[in-house]
């Protein structure tokens, strides 16, 4: 693990051509406000829209900030937060998982597969690892394009496979191996 956090900390800053994935930091508090009070963002997500700015305060400096391998989504032109795309390493099977979620303002831009391309394109070079998978909650399609346009291939949906805020959702699982990016 030590390996892994040593190279994780030594790329904390990812450049694209419009964006700019780094670290957050307190200035991006308004940001993701932002997009954490939003329930078209939040919908399909494992946490509840955010009801006032000192509960994203906490998330932001509890979480975001002290977890390796959280990234701010920043738009380079803007020099604004729009949203979090972490990865989350499996040292023992040499493979990782990812999140994502963006303010609506910036959807259906490309800005999301532009993230995520980084960060897939880190995970095999930087980090060698093997594998990649990642999940969404049948209905959100849109979140499977993105998963699609990085070269990723559908592996499956679990029937009810989660409860989250007592409702059981289908859960779409999605993959790319080192190979093959």
């Amino acid at each position: 693990m030590i390996l892994y956090q040593k190279i994780m900390k030594d790329n904390e800053i990812l450049k694209s051509e419009r964006l700019i994935l780094r670290p957050f930091s307190i200035e991006d508090i308004e940001d993701v406000y932002e997009y954490a009070k939003d329930d078209r963002v939040t919908e399909f997500l494992t946490w509840q829209s955010h009801n006032n700015i000192s509960e994203t305060e906490q998330v932001v400096k509890e979480f975001y900030m002290n977890e390796p391998g959280i990234y701010a989504i920043e738009l380079k032109e803007e020099e604004k937060c729009i949203g979090c795309i972490d990865l989350r390493v499996d040292i023992q099977n040499n493979k990782g998982s990812f999140g994502y979620v963006m303010n609506h303002s910036y959807w259906n831009k490309g800005y999301m597969s532009e993230a995520l391309n980084l960060l897939l394109n880190f995970a095999f070079t930087e980090l060698e690892l093997n594998r990649i998978e990642s999940t969404y909650y049948s209905g959100n399609d849109a979140s499977g394009r993105v998963m699609q346009k990085c070269g990723m291939k559908y592996e499956g949906t679990g029937l009810q496979e989660l409860r989250v805020f007592g409702t059981y959702h289908d859960v779409v699982h999605y993959a790319i191996l080192k190979q093959n990016r």
